[in-house]
């Protein structure tokens, strides 16, 4: 059976046949160097009869001659090749000629045979440009910017901006962006030598490296009040593992070691060395005798631990960068944490440190291989810990308290006149009479403008003050001796609708049955009840509220034994053995 030509076959064929235009005489060569086509209807029947389709034919001309043909050899437009085409065209030209290379690539044959003779990338043969309008710092370049730059490397571009319009107001705002490139440029010819950063390797269990970081931006309040805290951030340099202790007062040595050893204790191990920041913060504003003996403490805890102390130096955090960088990873997943949870409000202390332990101990679980890999390497930890408070001896006065590191502590008045040995920890006191301990006091911070702190427990007091109830009106602490606002908020109400008398009568009462009923958050919401319906609190109401209810008493009746069976209990019986 005759197979039929197909469409492409047929022009294929139809193009390789020699053709003369007989109107004009131009031959097909001659048109194809004028890249004209002059149309031409060509007819193609199939020699038998046709079973399939057919096709009408018509072209322009040849189809090689009249339109690829003059495309190829046609003078492209004024475009530039660029550099990919130029590697196109370079790895095309391993297996194919320069005309075939040069098609695919995008370009001509004649730039291809260019390209053959100077293979270079076009961005390497072009000439650098050169300026095209005058020079803005021509006249203060070399006369009076880099005299400046030599006499003072660390000045900045804008104060050497600042300063040349100064000298010169003619100099427009707009040369800034050029001189600080300028400055850039010469700097990186003619400047200074810059510190270098040489990475370490950290062998497993050789370092563990802390810091602390401030939290105060993230808004976090217990039970409304917020929380002005930092974290004491310990981690291992191999295998990251990480432990975040809240720390409630600034950076100090009680901070440090209570942190530092609830890490370790938390890990089971201790690595061979412990890294840390100079500590200028834990030793600001003390003597040399004290910033000594903190010096001599810190060494102690190390060796306790068999740790060696090594410090970078001070002002270059970059040295502590295993754990400098790293605090901002845990932020960030802490702040995620918040957002997650919807609100940055703990009900307690230890709720927020809770929520901080689970943050970390996701972080940790990602790191368990590394760990387990570390483990080994790190050495055991001592049979206990040791001290981590600073100990000091105090004296109650009449004022029922003693004053230590600028904050008042109340105490039981029982204990005027002792002397009290207290154990001072980052956020509490235990104080001890003798070996006996008595009390433990939350620990209380003194104000940024340098004025006393106070931690006041009205239950120390109250006794007397139901005695002196007009010593509340200009009481220093007065503030603070009211356990919740909604005792505040009824003293201005009372102040402000009543006698002064009246009003420190009236609260002095209020407290004073909050201490004997035990109902302090009850009559708090009370208070709250009265205040909002626009009322006064009334004492004999209140008082007549939260009295024990007569009912609520249980009647116990005791039966005096028969004097008879104390007799019995004397008797001896004897018993016969089995």
């Amino acid at each position: 059976m005759r197979q039929h030509l197909s469409f492409r076959e047929h022009f294929r064929r139809g193009n390789a046949e020699e053709h003369v235009d007989q109107d004009e005489g131009v031959s097909p060569d001659a048109r194809r160097r004028e890249g004209v086509a002059r149309p031409e209807l060509r007819i193609w029947r199939p020699a038998g009869p046709c079973k399939g389709p057919c096709f009408l034919a018509v072209t322009a001309g040849r189809i090689g001659s009249g339109f690829f043909t003059p495309m190829r050899n046609r003078s492209l437009p004024g475009r530039h090749i660029t550099d990919c085409q130029m590697r196109l065209y370079m790895s095309f030209r391993q297996t194919e000629t320069p005309t075939v290379a040069a098609a695919k690539a995008g370009f001509s044959g004649a730039t291809a045979y260019r390209i053959e003779q100077d293979p270079r990338l076009p961005s390497q043969k072009r000439a650098p440009r050169g300026r095209r309008r005058r020079d803005p710092l021509s006249e203060v370049w070399d006369s009076e910017v880099v005299p400046l730059l030599k006499s003072a490397p660390g000045l900045r571009p804008v104060a050497i901006f600042d300063e040349i319009r100064r000298r010169h107001p003619e100099i427009g705002v707009g040369v800034r962006r050029t001189l600080e490139r300028r400055i850039r440029a010469w700097r990186a010819l003619n400047g200074a030598e810059q510190d270098v950063i040489f990475r370490q390797e950290h062998p497993p269990g050789r370092v563990g490296l802390s810091d602390f970081t401030d939290m105060g931006d993230h808004g976090v309040s217990i039970a409304g009040v917020p929380l002005d805290h930092r974290l004491y951030h310990f981690r291992l340099a191999f295998s990251g593992w990480e432990h975040a202790h809240v720390v409630l007062g600034g950076e100090s040595f009680v901070a440090l070691a209570e942190g530092l050893q609830n890490a370790l204790w938390a890990l089971g191990r201790a690595p061979l060395q412990h890294r840390s920041d100079s500590l200028s913060a834990a030793f600001r504003n003390l003597d040399a005798d004290t910033g000594q003996d903190q010096t001599r403490r810190y060494e102690a805890l190390c060796a306790h631990y068999r740790m060696a102390p090594t410090r970078n130096n001070r002002g270059l955090a970059h040295e502590n960068g295993s754990i400098e960088s790293p605090h901002g990873h845990l932020k960030r997943a802490i702040e995620d944490a918040l957002l997650l949870r919807g609100s940055r409000d703990f009900d307690t202390l230890e709720a927020y440190r809770r929520f901080v332990d689970e943050v970390v101990g996701r972080r940790n679980a990602r790191n368990r291989k590394r760990l387990d890999l570390e483990r080994p390497a790190l050495q055991a930890l001592p049979a206990h810990r040791t001290t981590d408070y600073e100990e000091t001896i105090v004296t109650v006065t009449s004022t029922s308290g003693f004053t230590l590191k600028k904050v008042f502590y109340s105490v039981p008045s029982r204990l005027i006149g002792h002397r009290l040995r207290v154990r001072l920890y980052d956020d509490r006191l235990e104080c001890f009479l003798g070996a006996t301990p008595l009390i433990t006091l939350r620990r209380g911070r003194p104000h940024s403008s340098g004025k006393h702190g106070h931690v006041v427990d009205y239950r120390h007091v109250i006794h007397s003050l139901r005695r002196k109830p007009m010593a509340l009106l200009n009481l220093v602490y007065r503030e603070q001796l009211f356990p919740r606002r909604s005792y505040q908020r009824a003293f201005e109400a009372l102040l402000a609708g009543d006698s002064e008398k009246q009003a420190c009568r009236t609260i002095v009462g209020l407290l004073a049955l909050a201490h004997d009923r035990a109902c302090e958050a009850e009559l708090a919401g009370a208070i709250d009840a009265e205040l909002d319906a626009g009322r006064l609190p009334d004492l004999d109401t209140l008082g007549r509220r939260f009295a024990p209810h007569p009912t609520a008493i249980p009647d116990i009746t005791v039966e005096a034994a028969p004097l008879h069976l104390y007799d019995e209990l004397s008797t001896v019986q004897l018993v016969d053995a089995p």
